[in-house]
């Protein structure tokens, strides 16, 4: 019992160091997320959605769901952000194909996400990058398919979202808008960072490289899997991926990961019923699985 106080002290020693250098790794790329993502949602978001408009009276057909795909990427809103504006584009005359295009890689990806990947390496960005951009277009080209004669969507009740980026002063703007996103993710942020110094103390490389390295199908169901209760914020998952990489993950069951975890967040799930109702809310499910596997089958066979 005596060894017990000295036993504690070596492994929050232990614990102290893996966060340290973990931190020093990754907190640059955080702050630089909430930076860069705190400017396109004050300057740019009215032009995004100017863009999202502009398509409406194109013809631009189904190339139309590529270029709404992009511009959800681009778009800084979280899910209830964009259902409101999703609902207005439709009010507006949008049709449900890019508007499912635009809301699937909203989900997914944001500017400020997409920085903050960037501490994964270069191959790994441009593997969520991709993955996501083209999970939008797939989930446009889907409802484009099956559902040319009914809406897709029910966006009754949604009104307007409400601006909160209203001073008159751009710099305060700026700020108050910046310390809203630190505010958020903050939390997760050293939270996420504190279980990857756990893995790597309490962890072994092999188990990781067991379950995410080995059999490529079974790592990759299983990434989609825990991918689904794991995922709360970006800013709490990356510091996780970064380790697990390190320790073994393949970079598709990575893929498959940052697939299913935002896009079966419980909180973007509660928005998405209410828009999509039981049968569409079910295929919307089935379609985020089984691209999410493919997607990590694939990013394997090329990595």
């Amino acid at each position: 019992m005596n060894d017990l106080p000295a036993l504690l002290h070596r492994e929050a020693v232990y614990l102290w160091y893996y966060f340290t250098v973990q931190l020093e790794q990754i907190l640059g790329w955080w702050a630089l997320g909430m930076l860069v993502g705190s400017a396109v949602s004050v300057f740019a978001k009215d032009a995004i959605r100017r863009a999202l408009l502009s398509l409406r009276g194109g013809r631009a057909g189904a190339l139309g769901i590529a270029a709404a795909s992009a511009l959800g990427i681009a778009s800084p809103l979280c899910m209830y952000g964009t259902i409101p504006i999703a609902a207005s584009l439709s009010r507006s005359g949008m049709r449900d194909d890019w508007l499912a295009a635009f809301m699937m890689s909203s989900i997914l990806l944001n500017p400020q996400l997409l920085l903050y990947s960037a501490a994964l390496g270069g191959a790994m960005l441009a593997v969520r990058l991709i993955s996501c951009f083209l999970c939008g277009v797939a989930a446009g080209a889907l409802v484009r398919a099956l559902c040319r004669r009914e809406s897709f969507f029910n966006f009754r009740g949604f009104a307007e979202p409400e601006n909160r980026d209203t001073d008159p002063n751009p710099l305060r703007r700026y700020g108050k808008n910046l310390w809203r996103n630190v505010r958020a993710t903050a939390g997760f942020f050293f939270l996420g960072v504190l279980l990857s110094a756990a893995f790597q103390r309490y962890v072994p490389a092999e188990t990781m490289t067991a379950l995410f390295g080995g059999n490529e199908a079974l790592g990759v169901l299983m990434a989609a899997t825990v991918g689904v209760p794991l995922y709360a914020c970006g800013g709490g998952t990356i510091p996780l991926l970064q380790q697990w990489l390190l320790d073994g993950m393949r970079p598709g069951s990575a893929a498959a990961f940052l697939l299913t975890g935002p896009s079966t967040k419980i909180t973007n799930l509660g928005a998405l019923k209410i828009v999509l109702g039981w049968k569409h809310f079910l295929l919307y499910l089935a379609f985020v699985m089984g691209f999410s596997l493919a997607a990590g089958l694939v990013v394997n066979a090329i990595l």
